[in-house]
């Protein structure tokens, strides 16, 4: 009886769900399953806090930290330098059916190559700069035909480079200079390749046929290697070589091959010389300048500009208009790629750009930010700006020249622009405090904690004098500035506000202007998409009443669905004369300026009046302003060596990245923590 009991179907059943049940629940793991487990694997995992059980990677809001999404699936992992190490989770890895692009940069990662090769559907793989060592299998990639990026360079790889490489029909770069590879390199020459450094290995032989067309800095410090592109004569060794080794040349055998390597040589300099000279000459008489982005990762980043010609040097410290004036009256001349606008910072080409490590920032209503640091030392932001269609190159120029002539304490002008005919570039300072909306939803750490009253009222100040100034100088303009909230203030030395993005409401195309301005949320705009100066000033209490609540204002997002409705929650509280319960309490400690706040948030709730006729003009909300008292400017001690460690996301000049702190500022969450500043909203700016 027993065992027909066993043979019964539903015991069968059991066990076939009991066999079946680990490949059901591995089938059916999701990526937050997979990046959870990917996290667990790591040894120092801090950097991905916001990877957290009951959140969605993708999540418009709050989307986790290194991930770029497309569809809702996680297309991109870009960990760059995190202190990352350990073992990472390759099974976890293979259960993401979209994942193209896996980033490890700059990390602390060590061991023999993980088995990435099991990742079929890969098109960019970057370990640089971590301690990988030993030896790659011949065939690693022979399974990954999809392949186009390979970035292997700086790690301690030995052996031989892998001929495998050498199938891969979609290769467009290969980077494993700084290793220790031997042996002759394998015969790499696909059509497609546009970039290939091999230097700083041990490698010997012949260059392949196909990497000849790359210049000889690509294989330099290869003690091994020969040919013309060395000045070094390939020897083949053959039997009958081998053979004859043992047999004396004569002298005069010896003597012909000495004169002819002499020729050789003085014709080889001679022709290096040559090239040189060209080279110098056609580089001062005109110049290729393009900007590229390394991280061309699949689907985000990919731009190239090219066109000859070169920039002139604007002459002038305090104004620009004479060498504006000049370079606009000399464009049609010469075609200038990069028009620089202000050269108090330093003089400096899209070439300069070109060879700086672009690190992505973020996308914003406006566009994409990159952070480039050039050879000189100098820090600049590049923001990518789309849908302005409504100007032509005249035109954008001479509305950037304006731009960059005003100047005041409290506003950051373009250092630069280019005009391409589908995007444009504006090129700004880099400030590493970071954005307002940073410092009061992200930063938890000690500047935070000095945003005191002080601090807020000096902010909300500098923010209105300058649109005050801002408001003279583009009087003319429908919007003067049309796009200020706070994630376009960023934060000085001392609390010292900058505000950026203004003046480029012209430009935007009309169908697009609605959801890419900050102008658009005021309520005439939404009603009857009708805006004016007053629109700005909208936007200008929407952030006072940001500054003093501390609240996220769902103004910020397009759904509306996120943060708090900061100006329906300050006017039913006004109503109901409850006003102290919205000030945030991290500045309420001392009753001393609860008055003074008071009168800031009327400030505020009047600069929001739903009737454009009801608000304040910017002249009557900067005098109202400046009578408010503040307490003491000795309170606030401020530590520059601050800025140098705040991630780059702080520094965006756009939200999209920050739009995550809006469901903690909801939830009233404090545990917020830093971003890295290669979290891609892709990377917001």
């Amino acid at each position: 009886m027993a065992i027909l009991f066993l043979l019964k179907p539903p015991f069968f059943l059991y066990i076939i769900i009991i066999i079946m049940f680990p490949w059901m629940l591995k089938a059916y793991m999701t990526d937050s399953d997979a990046l959870l487990r990917i996290k667990k694997s790591l040894n120092n995992p801090e950097p991905l806090d916001s990877w957290k059980l009951g959140t969605q990677p993708c999540d418009d809001v709050i989307r986790w930290v290194g991930l770029v999404c497309t569809n809702g699936i996680v297309s991109n992992l870009h960990l760059k330098s995190m202190s990352l190490s350990g073992n990472i989770d390759l099974n976890a890895l293979s259960q993401m059916p979209g994942l193209r692009i896996i980033s490890l940069e700059n990390n602390s990662f060590s061991g023999p190559i993980p088995e990435f090769n099991k990742l079929g559907s890969l098109k960019g793989l970057y370990l640089s700069r971590n301690q990988y060592s030993g030896e790659i299998p011949p065939d690693y990639f022979a399974n990954m035909n999809s392949l186009k990026k390979i970035w292997f360079d700086r790690n301690k790889f030995t052996g031989k480079i892998p001929s495998s490489i050498a199938q891969l029909p979609n290769l467009l770069e290969l980077h494993l200079e700084e290793n220790q590879f031997s042996g002759q390199i394998p015969p790499i020459g696909q059509r497609s390749l546009e970039s290939v450094n091999l230097s700083y290995n041990n490698l010997t032989g012949e260059i392949p046929t196909g990497l000849i067309r790359f210049d000889a800095s690509s294989f330099e410090e290869n003690p091994g290697l020969c040919g013309a592109k060395f000045g070094k004569v390939c020897h083949i060794k053959t039997p009958l070589t081998a053979d004859k080794r043992k047999e004396k040349p004569s002298k005069k055998f010896l003597r012909i091959e000495y004169l002819l390597m002499l020729v050789s040589l003085i014709i080889l300099v001679l022709m290096v010389v040559g090239i040189f000279v060209l080279a110098r000459r056609r580089r001062d008489n005109s110049e290729t300048i393009g900007i590229m982005e390394r991280d061309n990762l699949e689907g985000s980043v990919g731009l190239t500009i090219c066109s000859i010609g070169r920039p002139e040097a604007i002459p002038g410290q305090q104004g620009f208009g004479a060498g504006q004036a000049s370079l606009l009256a000399k464009k049609k001349a010469a075609a200038v790629d990069l028009m620089l606008l202000n050269n108090t910072k330093g003089v400096f080409r899209l070439s300069d750009v070109m060879k700086a490590a672009a690190e992505v920032l973020g996308n914003g209503s406006l566009g994409s930010s990159y952070k480039a640091t050039m050879s000189n030392g100098m820090t600049v932001v590049v923001k990518r700006l789309k849908e302005m269609t409504l100007i032509d190159k005249n035109g954008f120029e001479g509305e950037m020249m304006k731009l960059a002539r005003l100047n005041h304490p409290n506003i950051l002008s373009p250092l630069a622009c280019h005009y391409w005919k589908q995007e444009k570039l504006l090129i700004y300072d880099y400030i590493p405090y970071g954005s307002l909306l940073y410092l009061l939803h992200g930063d938890r750490g000690e500047r935070h904690a000095e945003l005191n009253w002080y601090a807020r009222l000096k902010i909300i100040q500098g923010i209105a004098q300058g649109m005050g100034y801002i408001h003279t100088e583009l009087a003319t303009l429908e919007l003067p500035h049309g796009n200020l909230k706070s994630s376009n203030v960023l934060i000085g030395p001392g609390y010292q506000p900058l505000v950026v993005d203004f003046g480029l409401h012209p430009m935007i195309d009309k169908h697009y202007v609605a959801n890419a301005l900050a102008a658009y949320k005021a309520p005439e705009a939404v009603e009857n998409r009708q805006v004016s100066p007053k629109s700005d000033v909208y936007c200008l209490g929407i952030v006072i009443l940001e500054v003093l609540t501390g609240k996220f204002p769902s103004q910020y997002v397009s759904s509306g669905q996120r943060g708090t409705d900061v100006v329906q929650w300050v006017k039913s509280a006004m109503e109901e004369r409850r006003e102290v319960e919205l000030l945030d309490p991290e500045i309420t400690g001392s009753s001393k300026y609860i008055g003074e706040m008071r009168k800031l948030l009327h400030i505020g709730a009047a600069c929001t009046e739903s009737d454009p006729e009801s608000r304040l003009d910017i002249r009557d909300v900067i005098c109202s302003i400046e009578n408010i008292q503040g307490g003491d400017e000795r309170a606030i001690q401020m530590i520059s060596s601050y800025g140098d460690r705040y991630d780059d996301a702080a520094s965006t000049i756009s939200d999209a990245s920050y739009l995550s702190f809006a469901a903690e500022a909801k939830t009233g969450n404090n545990e917020l923590t830093q971003r890295n500043n290669d979290t891609f909203g892709y990377r917001v700016s």
